[in-house]
């Protein structure tokens, strides 16, 4: 969900020896208060001819792979102890058009699903996908023809609604998953994958990225197509074991134990309320910072493995509900209302609190709007809980040609191909939440107004961290050359400060405590499919 703390590289040897899953013992895990779920660990595999994947079972153990037959009519299986999957083009008869409308583009999926809404009200059937930056499409099967489609965009645009772009591809061949295994070269669009230990360890080269080597994952693997010409690897994985996967990359490996349980808490709650997030590409949650860090059972630790087990089953509820259960790295000294972030239905249980450990009983939260009051608020640094993290207060500078470049390339990214200018004549925050977060920033350019709101202002501006600013020009001989933003905080700042909760737990709090601190009214109670079904 969120940059990971600094990590102390361990051996996941011992791990991964005391944990097997076994065929029986996966199906079993698919109860009501442990359901299977559903990770795409690679999500655009094959977007890149060199893309390759190798996967492994461990040392001594074996692969089971399930295909469908060359004529797609039956199925076969066969096994080994290794598999690489690469790439392979396959001409087609004759080259399709993919075309799709995209209605908006968004930097978060809160954003994302608030906009589809939006248009779902307007009779407009929605789905959300996420190639880059989120997207809100017009439903495919619904808006099937392409009359359909180009009378719905000049419809659309007519309407003042200029970022409604169509989205064409002509495809004269599709990417097929290849994979040798003996003296054959199999060319599928799926492959499950399982393993006789449970393990299956994975490595992948991203473009520009270190590579991902032998990284092991419990439960079954499988290569399917996704809505966007490539493939997704999806790893099948109980709820509890996921949750391994996730606490020790999200919360840091020297976080009190009080914190590491609030931690899990929130991982295994967070996910049971955004399993519909990929619903356009038939799995539930990703596994980067766009949804929680998750890495298998790669330097999963002692600390953490009890923290899962001694809170197993516990989720935050909000009338009988899963909560979003929202977390960041660092608030600043207050947290965010849901609705000072993005837009869509409010939720009660996110409330802007003041991060300070002793705070009155009757101030629960504070009112930082009036520029003074921001500016003392920034300008103070003990006594939060954060105090003495680096990322509690910042300061941070653009030129005009930085802020410029940056908000252009926002503008391109957002599908907007009207806007135009050249210059910033002026930077100003035209709105402001009570929590101090900017609501919305006017820019004056040389060819008018353009107005930038809420989490979008992170994409738009390379220097703020977060929302949580304010603005101070740079003259140089009286001439504007930039801007100062002097802030607080990283990440969005709802829900639980990762940092903060480090303190509460060092000060003695349980870690209900610690979770009664920064979501108002929430319940905390033991699993039931009513909570996220």
């Amino acid at each position: 969900m969120l940059k990971t703390f600094g990590i102390i590289r361990q051996t996941v040897i011992v791990t991964i020896c005391s944990f097997t899953l076994t065929a029986g013992e996966f199906v079993q895990a698919q109860s009501d208060s442990n359901p299977i779920l559903k990770i795409g660990i690679v999500q655009r595999f094959g977007e890149r001819p060199q893309d390759r994947l190798t996967i492994k079972a461990p040392s001594g153990g074996n692969l089971t792979l399930t295909f469908p037959s060359a004529d797609g009519k039956t199925t076969q299986t066969l096994t080994s102890d290794r598999l690489v999957i690469e790439i392979a083009s396959q001409q087609l008869p004759q080259p399709i058009l993919e075309e799709k409308l995209v209605l908006s583009n968004h930097r978060s999926f809160e954003n994302a699903a608030a906009s589809a809404f939006h248009w779902n009200e307007k009779g407009i059937q929605t789905e959300i996908a996420q190639p880059r930056r989120w997207q809100v499409w017009a439903k495919r099967d619904v808006y099937d023809s392409m009359l359909l489609r180009y009378l719905l965009f000049y419809t659309l645009r007519s309407q003042g609604n200029l970022t409604v772009q169509l989205d064409r591809r002509i495809l004269p061949q599709k990417a097929i998953a290849s994979f040798v295994v003996g003296d054959f070269r199999y060319n599928r669009d799926r492959l499950d994958i399982s393993s006789s230990s449970g393990i299956v360890e994975v490595s992948y080269q991203k473009e520009n990225k270190p590579e991902i080597s032998n990284r092991p994952y419990a439960g079954t693997l499988k290569i399917q197509p996704n809505a966007h010409q490539s493939f997704t690897l999806v790893n099948n994985v109980p709820l509890e074991t996921y949750v391994r996967g996730v606490v020790p990359h999200e919360i840091g490996y020297n976080a009190p134990y009080a914190a590491v349980q609030a931690q899990a808490i929130l991982a295994r709650t967070y996910v049971l309320a955004s399993m519909h997030r990929f619903k356009v590409d038939d799995y539930e949650l990703c596994a980067d910072t766009q949804c929680q860090v998750y890495r298998g059972l790669e330097n999963t630790t002692e600390v953490a493995d009890r923290a899962v087990n001694d809170t197993k089953g516990l989720i935050l509820t909000y009338n009988n509900r899963a909560i979003d259960a929202l977390y960041s790295s660092t608030t600043g000294g207050i947290t965010a209302n849901y609705n000072d972030i993005w837009d869509g239905t409010p939720r009660p249980y996110l409330q802007s609190v003041l991060d300070l450990a002793n705070r009155p009983e009757n101030q629960r939260s504070a009112n930082i709007v009036e520029d003074k009051n921001l500016k003392a608020f920034l300008d103070r640094q003990e006594g939060f809980n954060e105090a003495g993290w680096r990322t509690l207060r910042w300061r941070k500078s653009g030129s005009l040609d930085e802020l410029q470049i940056s908000l252009k390339k926002f503008l391109r990214f957002s599908g907007d191909s009207i806007t135009n200018f050249n210059t910033i004549k002026q930077l100003q925050v035209s709105k402001r939440s009570p929590s101090g977060r900017v609501l919305e920033m006017e820019v004056t350019t040389d060819t008018g107004k353009i107005m930038v709101k809420k989490d979008e202002i992170i994409d738009a501006f390379d220097p703020p961290d977060s929302t949580l600013f304010r603005l101070e020009p740079i003259y140089k001989e009286k001439v504007l050359t930039g801007y100062t933003f002097i802030g607080g905080g990283l990440g969005h700042g709802v829900g639980m400060s990762q940092t903060g909760s480090y303190n509460l737990a060092r000060m003695g709090w349980s870690y209900d405590r610690i979770l009664n601190f920064y979501y108002t009214n929430a319940q905390l109670q033991k699993l039931r499919p009513e909570h996220y079904q």
